[in-house]
């Protein structure tokens, strides 16, 4: 079973529960339909990682997150999450009407950072994702379709969190290729409050 660090201890999420097209933006970019409802999907604990991998195979696409970890059904702590997704796969089991497991749900696909208890406002809390020193995503509550509480509402209306698990709230826009060696850098803010710093290496 896969671990997750929160404040120092090792935990392990049965699921990372994750939302798909909740950035205009980002649904823009794909060419995708803005939904009627949120989009949600899991990936298992088997695609939990704390490093990125390139694959073999298929291109690999980044697409960070503002994750949290849920605790007692409530927002427990915050953290960084890459959602690995094999765009090309994914485009043609869309066009398909097939689900999506396998280019999204693969090993190693749910890549994150430490989490770090957080019981603040959700509104102040931000992403930025560098890539080789470029500032490639940013994210907020404000520029959400569906905020984070109304997410885990949404979500324990039909299943259940167990204590660990990590909801990942949706990509904006900027997502693209990863690259062996490139150098990626994610930082949450609370405010102007640098929460967390997460270094990677791509292998």
């Amino acid at each position: 079973m896969k671990n997750i660090i929160a404040d120092g201890a090792l935990l392990t999420p049965s699921k990372v529960v994750c939302i798909g097209r909740n950035y205009v933006d980002h649904i823009k970019e794909l060419n995708n339909e803005i939904p009627e409802q949120a989009v949600i999907f899991v990936k298992p604990n088997s695609a939990i990682c704390d490093e990125i991998f390139t694959d073999k195979v298929e291109t690999i696409h980044y697409e960070a997150e503002l994750s949290f970890m849920i605790s007692n059904n409530k927002i427990s702590a915050v953290g960084i999450g890459l959602d690995l997704t094999k765009r090309a796969l994914q485009t043609k089991l869309k066009a398909k009407g097939l689900p999506w497991e396998r280019a999204k749900s693969f090993d190693k696909s749910a890549v994150f950072s430490e989490f770090v208890h957080f019981d603040g406002d959700l509104e102040k809390l931000s992403l930025q994702l560098f890539i080789n020193e470029k500032l490639v995503q940013q994210a907020n509550f404000d520029l959400m379709i569906y905020k984070p509480q109304q997410i885990v509402n949404e979500v324990a209306s039909f299943m259940s969190f167990s204590d660990g698990d990590v909801l990942m709230t949706g990509t904006p826009k900027g997502v693209g290729e990863i690259a062996r060696n490139d150098h990626f850098i994610g930082k949450v803010f609370y405010d102007d409050k640098l929460l967390i710093e997460k270094k990677w290496t791509v292998n």
